[in-house]
């Protein structure tokens, strides 16, 4: 019998970023002649908060960030998978790629996120685009120290995919894009399969963080700086569902309330079935909760409910907009909303524009079916023609538009404290804020003011934003 090669132990992936630490360190390329680091984002904000551990290995290693991937020796895409126009956009934009990698051969591009964990993407990157170094799911983020260190050294491509075991890892670095603002996933995956939906698929069951972990983050972020933190989730209000941690998303949320600071606290995104009134309480009871609730909805109508397996009736829904109202009478309630999904009928649309004149949304995201490869509703009967979904599609943003201007309306007069987040890009002297309702907020003031909070009195309001002036 041959005698088998003992496998060499699996190292942890600090030893990874340390031996790229120090290898950019022996070559003198360290501060200003760093290499550069580019992360392009598609997607939610679970995304935008994985990209940030993309950029955190990336920073430990000894990168630093850079604007522009013509400036980068690392090029990291994070993709998005829930329509295929962002699949698309995702590879074209790698595409566009090559011609970097044509002028300089030591530019390393990976591509990660929810697209490449389906399969037929993989395979697509893998036999069409020969000049991306590694590929890596989103269950596979803890191997990206590993890939680029294996990058460096000359390896061979890697597609690396978690299959069906789908974890959680704690310690990976995180660089924050904005320091005052800070994402915080506290779950990972979803158990809920909507029949449109792809989630399930490219992100895994339902995984909570343990609390320890959860709260250490939040107390780091604070003490950053952070002045605005978001609890994500597929499904927020399913944390700790499965668990021996005796908490929920609600005792989460109040723990994290307990932290001492002055910082506001939102989260997102529930699901109609899981909100509860405990969960209503708290943003009624806890002055850091932004009253800000976004409960998608996607439709109005029961039959097409039934058929996307959203598994609550527009009744049960409203049930719980009517007790939210309650508890929290000036409350920002935004919703998702599919057009033109399987089988809808003119009927089941009047339901969607009803639920939307009772709700009076602050805002809606709404979007027109897309199928997805893999998912029950991409082979269902009676797919709804384009012309038929644009033209329901225009009707339900002019309901909604005249809404929010309504409700934005109701902010005139009213002071309040917003963050001053972004300068204007075709006004220097103007800026974004963000404050406790879902719009923006602009205001004349110094660009000195960003990552700041600002005192400001809302003097006029438009479709999708608010106007201000500062209070001195």
């Amino acid at each position: 019998m041959i005698p088998q090669k003992p496998k060499a132990p699996e190292l942890h992936f600090s030893e990874y970023i340390s031996s790229v630490r120090s290898k950019l360190i022996s070559e003198g390329k360290t501060g200003d002649n760093a290499p550069g680091v580019y992360v392009r984002t598609f997607g939610c904000q679970q995304n935008e908060a994985d990209s940030e551990r993309m950029m955190g290995v990336a920073i430990s290693m000894g990168y630093r960030k850079v604007e522009a991937p013509e400036e980068a020796k690392l090029i990291l895409v994070n993709t998005c998978a829930v329509r295929e126009h962002a699949e698309k956009k995702a590879l074209s934009i790698i595409g566009s790629y090559k011609h970097i990698k044509d002028s300089d051969s030591e530019v390393i591009i990976g591509v990660g996120g929810c697209m490449v964990t389906q399969g037929h993407r993989a395979d697509k990157l893998k036999m069409s685009y020969p000049y991306v170094n590694f590929v890596f799911d989103t269950g596979s983020l803890h191997k990206l120290p590993e890939l680029i260190c294996g990058a460096l050294q000359g390896s061979p491509r890697r597609i690396v995919s978690c299959g069906d075991s789908f974890s959680i890892t704690e310690g990976i670095p995180i660089a924050s894009e904005k320091s005052y603002r800070g994402w915080l996933s506290v779950m990972y995956g979803c158990n809920n399969f909507c029949s449109y939906c792809i989630v399930p698929y490219t992100r895994g069951r339902e995984r909570s963080r343990h609390p320890d972990a959860i709260l250490a983050e939040a107390r780091e972020l604070v003490r950053g700086g952070a002045l605005d933190i978001t609890l994500l989730g597929q499904n927020v209000n399913s944390f700790g569902n499965g668990t021996d941690f005796g908490m929920d998303i609600s005792d989460l949320i109040r723990e994290i309330c307990k932290i001492p600071g002055d910082f506001r606290l939102r989260f997102m995104t529930s699901h109609p079935k899981d909100a509860s009134d405990k969960l209503i309480a708290v943003m009624a009871e806890e002055e850091k909760v932004v009253p800000h609730f976004h409960l998608p909805i996607q439709s109005g109508s029961d039959d097409v409910l039934r058929r996307m397996n959203r598994k609550y009736s527009s009744a049960d829904y409203m049930r719980i907009i009517e007790k939210l109202k309650a508890a929290v009478p000036d409350v920002s309630i935004t919703s998702d909303i599919i057009v033109g999904f399987p089988g809808e009928t003119d009927a089941d649309f009047e339901d969607t524009l009803k639920i939307i004149r009772e709700v009076e949304y602050d805002m809606i995201f709404s979007f027109i079916y897309s199928p997805r490869t893999g998912t029950p509703a991409a082979t269902m009967e009676g797919q709804i023609p384009k012309e038929v979904s644009n033209e329901r599609y225009e009707r339900l943003l002019e309901l909604q538009n005249d809404i929010s201007l309504s409700r934005n309306k109701r902010f005139i007069g009213r002071e309040m404290t917003v963050i001053a987040d972004e300068v204007s890009r075709t006004d220097k002297n103007m800026l974004t804020g963000r404050g406790d309702p879902v719009r923006p907020i602009h205001f004349a003031g110094s660009s000195d003011l960003i990552g700041k909070n600002v005192r400001v009195k809302i003097t006029d309001a438009d479709t999708f934003s608010l106007r201000a002036e500062i209070i001195l």
